[in-house]
């Protein structure tokens, strides 16, 4: 803590148009404000469609800078990179070589795009300031879902693999009547669950990076997040607003507090995270601090509360009883609980369906209820 109270104990406010001693005179503030926003459009002029080739010339001078730094970094960090080459080679001639170890290999490989694909769907939820997609309700939502309504069927998690997780049949034995418990169903979407959470971890580190190179190199960036984020810097003690007070009490959080109160932010459900972590570059926090405190906060505290949340609300008592309750809304209650009772019918018939039999037709659940 000592740490991090150091790296951010730095001045809030950035010396804004500050004034320059130039011949024994300080220059006038305005003049120098009239320039900033003078160079920022010619940098913003910088494009492809209409300088195209200024912008190659800077794109290959910048490209050949970058990698000779990362030649360099990869040199300095040598034992490494041939301890990863060895182990690549390894892997590549244990992938091609046929052999009883080929099984092994195969479920790793299995096991590794299927990790691989759940941190993707992460990072595409968390990346791009707020705007990403949002993965969580349309496939890990409905992925728990499933398997919550399967577990409580099938009386067992232990579900056929293949063609589990492209699809869920019982098992063949028969399972024991309430052998399935909320525990149970948590460690079967625990790999999956804790994957996406650490992608939408990786997905956090733009701002970060964005706001530190931005501090480093004392330039202004481009950015409107960062702008605003500054501009809420220098008018924090007089904000009024809700909006504008939740961010100063995040950014507060943060640099006061540092690795717990990172923690803090990312343990919950929390829209203004993306402001903690340009805080974070903003005031030079550690990167480790950063980076470990949103893992652990996303990857296993935020994720184990959201699993929690769509275990209990589709386990098997609460669905029966909102068909139920459907079911009881005057005029119009028996014909919207029909498609629902038909489709959790036909579902779980396609639970027990055996390999190499004809799969029942499920429902179309919105076609039903159109008609």
């Amino acid at each position: 803590m000592a740490e991090n109270g150091a790296d951010c104990d730095v001045p809030q406010k950035r010396s804004g148009p500050a004034k320059e001693l130039q011949n024994g005179n300080f220059a006038d503030a305005s003049s120098l404000s009239e320039r900033k926003q003078r160079d920022k459009e010619e940098r913003l002029a910088i494009v492809l469609w209409k300088q195209p080739l200024i912008t190659l010339q800077y794109f290959f001078l910048e490209t050949l800078i970058d990698l000779k730094e990362w030649t360099v970094k990869l040199w300095h960090r040598r034992g490494l990179v041939f301890t990863a080459l060895v182990l690549f080679i390894f892997f590549s001639v244990a992938y091609s070589i046929e052999g009883v170890h080929q099984k092994f290999v195969q479920y790793m490989e299995r096991k590794f795009l299927w990790c691989a694909y759940w941190v993707g769907l992460g990072i595409l939820s968390s990346v791009g300031l707020g705007t990403g997609l949002h993965t969580f309700l349309l496939y890990l939502g409905p992925h728990i879902a499933s398997v919550t309504l399967a577990a409580y069927e099938c009386n067992s998690v232990n579900f056929p693999e293949p063609p589990y997780p492209d699809e869920i049949m019982c098992p063949e034995e028969e399972g024991v009547e309430g052998a399935v418990s909320l525990w149970t169903i948590i460690s079967k979407v625990r790999l999956e669950a804790c994957m996406w959470g650490a992608g939408t971890a990786i997905g956090e580190l733009p701002p970060y990076f964005m706001a530190r190179a931005a501090r480093l190199s004392g330039a202004d960036p481009d950015d409107e997040d960062y702008e605003e984020f500054e501009e809420m810097l220098e008018h924090a003690e007089t904000a009024q607003d809700f909006a504008t007070r939740a961010k100063v009490a995040v950014q507060n959080m943060v640099q006061k507090v540092g690795f717990f109160g990172i923690l803090a932010c990312a343990s919950i459900p929390n829209p203004l995270f993306d402001l903690a972590g340009i805080t974070c570059g903003h005031f030079l926090v550690p990167f480790w601090t950063f980076f470990g405190a949103t893992l652990i906060g996303k990857a296993i505290v935020k994720m184990h509360i959201q699993k929690l949340f769509v275990i209990i609300t589709f386990s098997k008592h609460i669905v029966e009883q909102m068909v139920s309750l459907i079911g009881a809304i005057p005029a119009v209650g028996p014909s919207l609980q029909k498609p629902f009772s038909e489709y959790l019918e036909n579902q779980r018939a396609k639970l027990h369906h055996k390999a190499g039999e004809g799969t029942p037709a499920v429902s179309d659940l919105l076609r039903q209820l159109c008609t």
